[in-house]
């Protein structure tokens, strides 16, 4: 069935249909229409323009005078599927302990993990749901969902399983991440490589079934690049594309290996110097950073702008999770890219949608006005400038959202 939408103020975002991402200098530009219309066929994009180029239809009307349309925001990095939240971390953050200081307290990530081993799949399947539905609401089209909180093979699982079925839930796409190596629990007599070798053993073949990428936290104090390396190898073993959390925290080695290794993408970046971008810039991956976090840690945020003057594909995702990002709102990682990592509106907006899509293999389907690729659109508030969306924060701009060509609600 076919719907379009005309006398759109202002369509933005719209690119070729062979542009896979957006590097450098090309980030800088946002394609516009005003007075456009919008053709959708089930849940395609079929045709679009100016509204003096309208062809003759039979479609039913929709008016979009009020109306700008964007195409969805991708979330390429979140952790969504979690037991409580940590609000008594953040009184300590308040304090001022650091991460390092809550974690070795006993708090943030084993703080998550002694909780999901008490909450059964359908109570975290439950959870999980419906903040998925309240992302949607503020133009989330797609995200990935890692594990990561139960650091035993049995939990691990179980938090694949119910990843699966929020994939099986939920109208957007969800590519699922086993975060293999997240942190070494203290029951584990043994150190963190042995520890990587025993989760590795004890999930395999399991876990590649239920995963689309593997993942690892390749920090100070934490796991190395050496370890990186050993869930590099098992998953191209098992046929799962890699991920790393890397250089958060320091130099750590993450960004090297990944670039070293051509992984999908590495993500963090808050330390970031000449040499590990040089690497970066050898390499196809993504370099994927996480202003929320910076923001809600009060850390030092990833020098963006010096990834995109180096010619890279910069990505925005917000890392949602319980301790150190407890938000999914990517209007907020929006602001927060332009006004402390000082990149331009249109640079950030496309780190949200072309460049977020291809970090979770999906620039075929989503991340653009292309036609072909599917309807998960924005409507905003007609507004004549793109600048006014992350100068505009705080709010959640999306009046309406559409997913697979159609309105949702929650």
């Amino acid at each position: 069935m076919q719907k379009l939408i005309v006398n759109i103020n202002r369509l933005f975002g719209i690119l070729p249909p062979d542009t896979s991402s957006l590097k450098g200098d090309e980030m800088s530009k946002v394609n516009t229409i005003s007075n456009a219309y919008l053709l959708l066929e089930n849940d395609r994009i079929v045709d679009f323009g100016k509204m003096e180029d309208l062809p003759e239809s039979n479609a039913p009307r929709i008016s979009g005078k009020q109306f700008n349309i964007l195409p969805s925001f991708i979330d390429s990095h979140t952790h969504l599927v979690f037991a409580e939240t940590r609000e008594n971390e953040f009184e300590m953050k308040i304090e001022g302990k650091t991460y390092a200081e809550i974690a070795a307290s006993g708090g943030g990530i084993l703080n998550s993990a002694k909780k999901i081993a008490q909450y059964d799949e359908y109570s975290l399947f439950e959870s999980a749901y419906k903040r998925a539905q309240d992302l949607i609401q503020l133009g989330t089209g797609a995200i990935e969902i890692k594990s990561g909180y139960g650091l035993d093979p049995e939990n691990e699982l179980k938090i694949l399983r119910v990843i699966n079925r929020l994939k099986e839930a939920l109208h957007i796409p969800v590519k699922r991440t086993f975060l293999a190596a997240h942190a070494k629990p203290k029951s584990f007599e043994g150190g963190y490589s042995d520890y990587v070798k025993h989760m590795l053993e004890k999930t395999f073949p399991q876990a590649a079934q239920l995963a689309d990428y593997i993942d690892v936290f390749c920090e100070n104090g934490f796991f190395t690049a050496s370890d990186a390396q050993t869930i590099i190898d098992a998953g191209k073993k098992h046929g799962l594309k890699a991920k790393i959390h890397g250089n958060q925290l320091g130099h750590s080695g993450g960004a090297l290996v990944a670039a070293e290794n051509n992984i999908l993408s590495v993500d963090h970046l808050e330390f970031l110097n000449q040499n590990e971008i040089m690497g970066l810039q050898r390499s196809s991956t993504f370099p994927v950073v996480l202003p929320n976090c910076s923001f809600y840690l009060k850390m030092q945020y990833a020098p963006a702008k010096a990834i995109i003057n180096a010619g890279l594909p910069l990505v925005i995702a917000s890392d949602f999770n319980p301790g150190s990002a407890p938000s999914g709102n990517l209007w907020t990682c929006w602001s927060l890219a332009c006004t402390q990592m000082r990149i331009t509106p249109e640079q950030a907006f496309n780190a949200l949608t072309i460049n977020a899509a291809a970090a979770l293999e999906l620039e075929k389907e989503m991340g653009s006005i292309t036609k072909g690729k599917k309807a998960n659109l924005i409507f905003t508030a007609a507004q004549d400038n793109i600048s006014y969306y992350p100068y505009s924060f705080g709010e959640n701009h999306a009046e309406k959202v559409m997913v697979d060509g159609e309105f949702v609600s929650n």
